[in-house]
């Protein structure tokens, strides 16, 4: 793509001489003469400057590049990548020799199914979605356009996905949730119905062998434009709103709400009744006891039991000064 025609797309004004191609995107380090690189910061330009790249994105023209120019370069260069992206990706439609799709699916002519996929009867795949090798879509799932399902994703029955959205490999979306009933005299557990559904929202990504259960008797919902990594649980009748960011190893217990806006960090716990309110932001391990409201936009909270951050650290440093104190007397 003509540098001229990425800029437009993307809004970013081009300065300095030249309108190369760019065919990807690189680091500093490895740009090549059709790379496009980002620069944030004094060092950042120079060594933009002297770098390979054909162009770069910067908040300022960067002498002897072509430059687009971007209040917030990184940003940018994350648009301009997907773009390119696209302009590259050909989608083939249609369906492997090796896979087993029931008559009764309904599967866009422009999509793709892979090599040893199982499609359910009455499942829906909508236009330009691809269907990885291994993956297996039980009766009556719906997966919207332009999705992909990398590899060995396995989707329930009763799980709808929206549009331009990826799994990737080995993620389970809508299986039984956790539910059981004690028996006070006996000390049996009784499974309670898990006959809900999960409905995924356009733009999401989820992240390879992440697990979403479905409602028990309603819906799991995962809000538009959320970010799940790999290995995190949903549990059942979870309801996690727009554009949330979930780390790595977080478990979600049932019946929880995470608001719009919220970030959670790596082995976050959250116990079941749990409500995050919008904006908040969950550091790395902190855990959150059944039926807590944690409540703050832009607040960072910390520990177990979670707490605002600023509170944890001077809890931190009575503990050490108590036991400085304690060391001496001993």
């Amino acid at each position: 793509m003509k540098l001229s025609e990425l800029g437009t797309k993307i809004g970013a004004p081009h300065a300095g001489d030249g309108d190369p191609d760019i065919t990807g995107v690189a680091s500093l380090v490895s740009a090549g003469i059709h790379d496009l690189v980002f620069a944030e910061g004094e060092r950042a330009l120079e060594e933009a400057r002297t770098s390979k790249a054909a162009t770069v994105i910067a908040s300022q023209p960067v002498p002897g590049k072509p430059t687009l120019i971007s209040s917030y370069p990184k940003l940018t260069f994350a648009r301009a990548a997907q773009v390119l992206m696209a302009s590259t990706t050909v989608v083939r439609g249609g369906t492997h020799p090796g896979a087993v799709v029931d008559p009764m699916a309904r599967v866009a002519p422009d999509a793709s199914i892979g090599a040893l996929c199982f499609v359910g009867p009455s499942v829906v795949i909508g236009s330009r979605t691809r269907i990885g090798e291994g993956c297996v879509l039980l009766g009556q799932a719906t997966i919207g356009s332009n999705c992909e399902l990398v590899a060995r994703v396995t989707v329930y029955p009763g799980t709808t996905i929206g549009d331009r959205v990826t799994v990737h490999a080995g993620a389970v979306l809508g299986s039984d949730g956790f539910g059981y009933v004690r028996d006070g005299k006996t000390g049996e557990y009784v499974k309670f119905p898990q006959r809900g559904r999960l409905d995924i929202e356009d733009d999401v990504e989820i992240g390879a062998n992440a697990t979403i259960d479905r409602g028990a008797l309603d819906a799991t919902v995962i809000g538009r434009g959320t970010k799940i990594d790999n290995l995190v649980h949903v549990g059942h009748n979870v309801r996690i709103g727009t554009n949330v960011v979930i780390a790595g190893q977080t478990g979600v217990s049932g019946s929880s709400v995470i608001e719009d806006g919220v970030i959670v960090g790596g082995q976050v716990g959250i116990a079941e009744h749990v409500t995050i309110e919008s904006g908040a932001i969950l550091g790395a391990q902190a855990g959150i006891p059944s039926n807590k409201v944690i409540r703050g936009k832009g607040i960072v909270f910390w520990g177990t039991p979670a707490r605002p951050i600023k509170d944890y650290l001077k809890e931190l440093a009575i503990l050490a000064k108590l036991a400085r104190g304690k060391g001496k007397r001993d």
